[in-house]
């Protein structure tokens, strides 16, 4: 690995008082009754998962992560705008990264002015992702899902020229018209906040990612399948007369700790379980609505079938994607390991999973923050420099 890590702690804020005949429904997202939102009880989880990131914080995460999802239970967060303007006086240090919005579902001029904001706000400490968004996504939002990538790349280019561009400017597009492109509130950092795209690997996200110089996150997908897609990004990039840095590759990591490897398990594996079962649970249909995935993608995953979204096995999951569950030592070796696989010193941890309890989510972050994160920033430097090639 080279360079020091960076960690973050990022947070699903699930709704977890789900009904006893919750099994009876084959997708907690898009159709899930909402009379089974309890209002009171949704406000004690926002207090409870902001006090959470507020610790992660003051242990020492580099970086708090919070994104966006609608009509499920599996996040609170439909506008993650408010959950980072609610944290940023409540931080000091850590990054807030809202990792993100689906810009296309946006009116981009006013995305731009939000993040501008809270770039203002927290004085430079504003990172963002611009997210395709889940097939899901467009059951809940008017926008046709077979313009979801012309959009998103439209919308970014406005944000893009809102924040770089001294306006009044003005924009003639395909989806978008702005005669007047003159948003008042400007970023702090500059030229931008640090960018990021968030995708599953379909090689229309890692060209825009490399034609515009974003970081790239890939999420649910193999180990394998990660590597293929850093690599593909810098030979893209590369091309594109860019170079990628390994701080520009957040490696997201499902991650427990506890004092041995087999109480680690004990104490985590139910809760895994209640996040792949129960929060992913849809159908494909929700999954990949009608123009949604090209023509080549949706043979590429109907090849595979879909394992990632209501099915569970512990063994399978951990063999196949980035799951370090165990001891101090054992995930620090892991996550030291991956790193120097992927190219990355960015670690995105993912360690308030399914229903966990506030006790354990505690424990975890106290466990990472002081036996992982200082372990890792020891290991010895790789004999290879990583660089776009």
């Amino acid at each position: 690995m080279t360079g020091n890590p960076r960690f973050n702690f990022m947070h699903f804020m699930p709704y977890i008082h789900l009904p006893e005949n919750h099994k009876d429904y084959p997708s907690l997202w898009v159709n899930f009754p909402n009379k089974y939102y309890d209002p009171k009880k949704a406000a004690a989880l926002y207090d409870r998962y902001l006090d959470e990131l507020v610790y992660a914080d003051s242990i020492g995460f580099d970086a708090i992560v919070v994104n966006e999802h609608h009509n499920t239970s599996y996040s609170m967060m439909p506008a993650p705008s408010l959950i980072a303007a609610a944290l940023l006086p409540r931080t000091r240090n850590a990054k807030i990264c809202v990792w993100g919005t689906p810009p296309n579902l946006e009116y981009p001029n006013r995305l731009a002015e939000e993040y501008a904001m809270l770039d203002v706000m927290s004085r430079g400490r504003l990172e963002v992702a611009f997210p395709l968004g889940t097939g899901m996504e467009y059951w809940a939002n008017p926008v046709n899902p077979a313009t979801a990538r012309e959009r998103h790349k439209e919308s970014i280019e406005i944000i893009l020229k809102a924040w770089t561009q001294d306006g009044p400017t003005s924009h003639y597009g395909d989806f978008y018209t702005y005669r007047n492109l003159n948003p008042w509130t400007r970023p702090y950092q500059q030229p931008h906040p640090p960018c990021y795209i968030v995708g599953t690997g379909s090689p229309e996200t890692i060209e825009l990612a490399a034609e515009l110089g974003f970081g790239y996150s890939a999420v649910f997908v193999t180990r394998k399948r990660a590597q293929e897609l850093n690599n593909k990004l810098r030979e893209r990039s590369a091309f594109h007369g860019k170079q990628i840095r390994p701080d520009q590759l957040p490696l997201g990591i499902m991650t427990y700790v506890a004092e041995t490897d087999e109480k680690a398990e004990a104490e985590f594996v139910d809760h895994m379980r209640f996040f792949f079962e129960d929060g992913l649970r849809t159908t494909p249909n929700f999954l990949a609505p009608p123009g949604y995935l090209s023509i080549d993608q949706l043979k590429a995953r109907a090849a595979v079938g879909d394992k990632m979204h209501g099915s569970f096995d512990f063994k399978a999951v951990s063999e196949t994607l980035f799951v370090a569950v165990g001891s101090a030592e054992k995930v620090a070796n892991q996550i030291g390991e991956w790193g120097e696989m992927m190219g990355t010193t960015h670690f995105n941890i993912q360690g308030a999973l399914g229903d966990m309890p506030h006790w354990k989510v505690m424990k975890n972050m106290q466990l990472i923050a002081e036996e992982v994160m200082p372990r890792v920033a020891s290991r010895a430097p790789a004999a290879h420099a990583i660089a776009a090639e």
